[in-house]
């Protein structure tokens, strides 16, 4: 089958190497007009890890990522107040665990692609019509073209989703928080493989070093207004109208914020749907099922939904009425237990009120001790999604 995949993140690409390899002629279109670079570091760990080893890309990914060897939170004047050695923790998931970049995880995904894998920079579509045995899609940019299944994975502010689904506004939930993230070189200090932050009352400062003399600099924050899409002067000028009167390192963080190579902000927001399709036309990743930011496993779950995907369209062999509702039915509940977590993690990274804050950092101070931090986070490690075999090609493709 020709199936057209909107979005080249994490889910676009994993689902092409899958369909790809099962004998399907996938097609990625991506509205930017190139990888995106920069964005935030991502713990990556769980069944998309085992994904990532199926594709054999763990190499690539260790080579990129970071283990980090402390977690410290600090007071204004940059007094350690609490910290933790994650290490140990990490040691629960036998070593299957790393620290990297949304960017260089989607590379090394891309990467893997066979060459034969049409990419598409630059457009995006503007119409979708299911006919019943085909989608007519119309672009931006290109002449039409019509495909035997689309597939969204363009994100949370899905294009094909509010195409094929409806608005927005019908599937997200919004948690009240806020989130930005930016790189800056040659920031001083440095802490290696520390993951520095500073949180208050509505508001976390996290400041992580990267390599090649860059620091990755997260703001998190409560937020119920809007949050610009677009326009770098306008969202920098939230974040320092939002954040002025922060201590400890926030001011000079906001007067270097115009030298960022990159800048990501927007709200953390979950995406909850009765269905994850309609027709011939279906979601995966954020556009499904975001869990928000807050979460810590999106990329990971999103190449999970995209190895299910494309499996079960081809233990359907290719009939996408079986395969969509099998897709759905496998992750449905696990995908659930996930956004839930996540609705109550707000508290650990912008507290509503100093008793929270209180009890946050007495939670990191006792992760110290290394039997109390498996216990509180050893379970999480543990992900309940059983991953089935490999899809095979497709008796017709093959």
């Amino acid at each position: 089958m020709r199936i057209l995949i909107v979005g080249a993140g994490i889910a676009g690409p994993t689902l092409a190497y899958w369909l790809h390899r099962a004998g399907h002629e996938p097609v990625i279109v991506e509205h930017a007009p190139a990888l995106r670079d920069g964005g935030y570091l991502v713990d990556f760990w769980g069944s998309g890890f085992d994904v990532a080893d199926r594709m054999g890309i763990v190499p690539r990914l260790v080579e990129r990522g970071y283990v980090m060897r402390e977690v410290r939170e600090v007071s204004d004047s940059g007094r350690r107040i609490a910290h933790f050695d994650p290490r140990p923790v990490i040691g629960t998931a036998g070593g299957r665990y790393v620290s990297i970049a949304r960017a260089d995880l989607a590379g090394a995904i891309c990467d893997a692609l066979d060459d034969e894998v049409e990419m598409i920079f630059g457009d995006t579509v503007r119409s979708l019509r299911d006919d019943g045995t085909k989608v007519q899609v119309e672009f931006e940019h290109r002449a039409p073209q019509e495909f035997d299944l689309v597939v969204g994975a363009d994100g949370l502010h899905s294009r094909v989703r509010a195409l094929a689904f409806g608005p927005e506004e019908q599937f997200a939930r919004e948690l009240g928080i806020a989130v930005a993230a930016f790189d800056l070189d040659g920031y001083r200090p440095r802490d290696e493989l520390v993951a520095v932050t500073r949180t208050q009352v509505g508001v976390q400062t996290l400041r992580v070093a990267l390599r090649d003399d860059a620091t990755m600099f997260c703001f998190m924050f409560r937020h119920d207004g809007e949050v610009p899409a677009d326009g770098e002067a306008a969202q920098r000028e939230l974040l320092r109208s939002r954040l002025s009167g922060l201590k400890w390192e926030v001011p000079a963080i906001l007067a270097r914020l115009p030298e960022a190579r990159t800048l990501y902000l927007d709200r953390a927001s979950q995406i909850r749907m009765p269905s994850w399709s309609s027709g011939r036309i279906a979601l995966v990743g954020d556009a499904a099922a975001c869990p928000s930011l807050l979460a810590g496993q999106g990329s990971a779950l999103a190449m999970v939904e995209a190895y299910v995907l494309a499996g079960e369209l081809s233990r359907a062999d290719g009939d996408h009425r079986v395969a969509f509702s099998a897709y759905r039915s496998r992750l449905a509940s696990v995908v659930s237990t996930k956004q839930d977590a996540a609705v109550g993690l707000g508290a650990a990274f912008a507290p509503r009120n100093g008793m929270q804050l209180l009890l946050r950092n007495t939670v990191v101070a006792l992760m110290a001790i290394p039997l109390v931090a498996r216990l509180a986070m050893g379970h999480s490690l543990r992900d309940p999604i059983e991953l089935p075999a490999p899809p095979e090609p497709h008796a017709a493709a093959a």
